[in-house]
């Protein structure tokens, strides 16, 4: 009995059906070992870089005094963290210093989100409060600083607008960058649909402004963290730019280098922080 076409085709079709299924699992099986390799990267680099800090401390390239070993860098953390420095526990300092970053840098995004908005849809706005803005864009936190003290006094209050002022340009200027690239086809096609204005900033402004308003705050949070260790530098009890100070007048280094590696952990915990919530709220950015 002779075989039809389709069965003729459907033999090879059948014979193949193993190797395609081998290959899809051979592929998938190459992608989960990319990625797992991927996670480990971070972790060779911090590697190769403690090998190195350890090899040129050995070596006494530099002084002692001026480089310790990450064995007594370690020893130093030990101590801060099981009994403190400088009258308060670690995790005060810790404390102090994220409540600051985070008041200010919240009240930034809070204030310049709806201010770059304006910007984007109002001459007047963007008339009245861009020579402000690009005025104080230039000025470097340190210049702040003994206003903001005689201002509002030493304690957390001028750290507060400390960090605000510091960061809000930033904010404003990415919102409004976002707020304005917005396609016009986006906004042409919900006005066919019948958007109004509150719609149409919903559903079409606002997402599409988000990646930059994100890139804005990721770019922030490293200013804020310049502008917070400098005035806890100057005019703090606690903070680790306080403990920074403190350990630098006593030239017991370990702990300055603690204080440096501290402010280095936060800060990037911070920045994957940010980064997840972006993650999740735009999970199209990239993929259009």
């Amino acid at each position: 009995m002779g075989y039809s076409p389709l069965q003729r085709s459907a033999e090879p079709s059948q014979e193949r059906a193993p190797q395609l299924r081998a290959m899809v699992t051979d592929d998938q099986a190459s992608v989960v070992s990319k990625t797992s390799y991927h996670r480990y990267v971070p972790w060779m680099v911090i590697g190769v870089i403690v090998v190195l800090w350890w090899v040129v401390s050995a070596l006494h390239i530099f002084p002692r005094l001026a480089l310790p070993s990450p064995g007594r860098v370690t020893r130093d953390a030990y101590v801060i963290a099981t009994t403190g420095y400088n009258g308060y526990s670690l995790l005060d300092n810790i404390g102090a210093s994220v409540t600051r970053i985070a008041v200010g840098f919240v009240a930034a995004i809070i204030v310049g989100v709806p201010i770059g908005f304006g910007m984007a849809s109002s001459k007047i706005v963007f008339n009245a409060v861009d020579p402000l803005l690009q005025f104080l864009r230039p000025i470097p936190p340190l210049a702040y600083i003994p206003v903001m003290v005689i201002w509002f006094g030493v304690g957390q209050l001028s750290k507060f607008v400390l960090i605000f002022v510091c960061t809000i340009p930033i904010i404003i200027i990415n919102a409004m960058s976002g707020a304005k690239n917005v396609q016009e086809t986006r906004i042409r096609v919900a006005q066919v649909f019948g958007a109004d204005r509150r719609q149409l900033f919903r559903y079409v402004i606002l997402p599409s402004a988000l990646p930059e308003i994100f890139t804005g705050m990721r770019v922030a949070i490293g200013v804020a963290w310049t502008c917070l260790v400098a005035a806890e530098m100057i005019a703090a009890q606690t903070g680790l730019g306080a403990i920074i100070l403190t350990a630098g007048n006593e030239l017991r280094m370990g702990v300055v280098f603690v204080g440096i590696i501290l402010i280095g952990v936060i800060g990037y915990l911070m920045e994957l922080f940010i980064r997840t919530v972006e993650q999740r709220m735009i999970p199209w950015k990239g993929k259009a």
